[in-house]
Formats: C-alpha cells, structure tokens, sequence
C-alpha cells in the first residue's frame, strides 16, 4: 500500500484482483452519512460491476461533517493518516479540504461544482496534481429554472432563493439566477443559510418576504433538510424548483438538473481507473452529460396548479 507521503507514480500498477490486496478508500463529504441510501446503493453497484467488492479486495472510510463544513480539514487529515488509497470527495468544500491535506494521494471529485473556479483544478482537459473526476457544472441551470418557474407560474414577479452561503458552489448559482431574473424582470429575494440552525430563520423571512416562488439551490447542506424545504414549500403553498430529483422525490413541486446519481456511477469508474494504475493527472475532469426534468403532479395538485403541456411534455419523469 502506498504511504500518503509518497512521490513516487499514484498507487498501484496492477489490479487488486491481480496482488490481492485490499484497498482502502476515503470517503468524505460534508454532508451527513443518512443523506441519501439510494445514492449509496447506486455507488456499491457501480463498483460492483467493475469487480471491486467491498470486503473482498476495496474498503471504504466514511467520513462525515455532519453539516459542520469547518470539520472538514481534520477529518481529511484524519484520511491522510490512514493512508488510505484515493479519496473520493462529493460537492466542492470535501475536495477542496482532501486537496489542502494531501497533494499525494490521488482525490476523485464526484460533485464538484467549479471545479477550475473553486480552485480545484487549472484545467479541465488536464487537471495535473492530483486531483480529477465530476463537475457538476450546475450553475448554467440556473436560469433555464428560472423559465420553468415563470412557465408555471406567470405571475411570477418576486422569486426567493434559498442558498448555503459557506459555500461558494451555490453562491456562483446564486449570482447566476440573479443575472437571469435581470433579463426576465423578476427580483430576487436571498435566503442564506450557512448551517443546521439557520433554516428556521431562513423560512421566516420566506413568510415575511411572501414571494411569488421558490428555487433550492441543492449542497449537502440543503439536501440534509430537503424534507424540510420541501414540507415547508408545501404548507405556505410556495411553487419552487430545485436542482435535484431528489427534492421531488421527497415532496417538492419540480426539479432540473443534473443526475446526481450518473455522477456516482461515473466516479466510480474514475476510481477504478487509477486503483489500476492511471495518473489522476492525465484524467480529463468530466462535465455532465445527463440532465432531467422532474415534475410532481400530486404536488402541483395540492397547490392548486395545473402544469402547461408544454412544461409536462419537457418531464423526464412524471410522479402521480
């Protein structure tokens, strides 16, 4: 197993299926380890179908900032002296924090959102160093949302945004829609939250500021509370979209944006592709390839909306 400290080539040369070795790789997120199971599951099926078996010839060190971004930096220190084989870091602060405690140990993003504007990388086609994987290039999405809403909902001239403004992947989604909402004449009322304790408060402005709709900006942080978002929307009968289908899943009106599991399944053939000996550095960090569209039609019925054929015959996928 090749020691953090290393300089010499990024890790192995042959499979472990070849030496026999069990190797170990890091997860870290900011997120909280109950988040999404179903992702999880996606993640342990895309391994398995390139031969990797947890137990068997990979393990898997799960670390979680249970929404608390500053503990971060330990917990990747905490992965660098474990030695682990590769991190795998979802969003952008996980990365970011495995990028500043190692510059050796080979660091797959599978969610990065600006992975060049973050920091992350200098180039996409050729990241160099030692990091590559996913962008989930989000922030371009942000005005098509914006249409969708206006679409359902004409009336729309106020909009609120809910962000987590730790991070500066939503931020950039932030300033994307307010320069969309410019164009289309709406004004844009932010709702920031930067952790567990500010939602509360972030949903009280919501019922002060009455707006005419909602949009989720989706990071661990608001995926944790996505249930809540998504009940709150509902109770102040609040049309909203989010950037993830997971959102939808749980109760919300409508989502578009990247397939987060797509995402999943994608890293693990990065992480397949350096455990055999590939430089991180030589991997071209991917964009999305697969978008969808989500509308809940129960949902849309119990605020008393009815979905123009246009918006629905756009739908992916359609929950009755």
């Amino acid at each position: 197993m090749i020691l953090a400290g290393a300089t010499a080539l990024w890790p192995l040369s042959m499979p472990a299926q070849q030496t026999g070795k069990v190797l170990r790789v890091g997860v870290l997120s900011a997120g909280v380890s109950s988040s999404n199971p179903e992702l999880d599951a996606v993640s342990k099926d895309a391994f398995r179908r390139l031969g990797w078996i947890e137990g068997q010839n990979i393990t898997f060190e799960h670390r979680y900032a249970e929404n608390h971004p500053d503990r971060l930096p330990e917990l990747a220190a905490e992965l660098v002296r474990l030695k682990v084989d590769l991190i795998m870091a979802g969003g952008t602060l996980a990365p970011l924090a495995a990028k500043r405690a190692t510059t050796t140990i080979p660091i797959v993003m599978t969610t990065a959102g600006d992975p060049i504007g973050s920091g992350l990388v200098s180039n996409l086609a050729r990241p160099g160093g030692n990091v590559t994987g996913l962008s989930f290039m989000d922030p371009e999405l942000a005005g098509k949302r914006l249409q969708l809403i206006k679409e359902v909902v004409p009336r729309t001239a106020r909009v609120a945004v809910l962000w987590d403004a730790a991070n500066p992947y939503p931020a950039l989604v932030f300033k994307e829609t307010q320069r969309a909402a410019q164009t289309l004449g709406i004004e844009v009322q932010s709702l920031e939250v930067r952790g567990p304790d500010d939602f509360a408060g972030a949903f009280e402005a919501a019922k002060q500021r009455q707006p005419d709709a909602l949009i989720n900006v989706g990071d661990p942080l608001t995926m944790s509370f996505r249930k809540e978002i998504t009940d709150f929307a509902l109770a102040q009968r609040l049309p909203a979209i989010y950037s993830l289908r997971e959102y939808v899943e749980a109760g919300g009106l409508m989502s578009y944006g990247t397939s987060i599991a797509d995402l999943v399944r994608r890293a693990a053939g990065y992480v397949d592709k350096i455990l055999k000996g590939a430089q991180p550095g030589d991997l071209p960090v991917e964009q999305p390839t697969k978008f969808e569209l989500l509308i809940n039609l129960k949902t849309a019925n119990a605020l008393g909306l009815t979905i123009p054929p246009t918006v629905l015959g756009l739908a992916d996928e359609v929950i009755e």
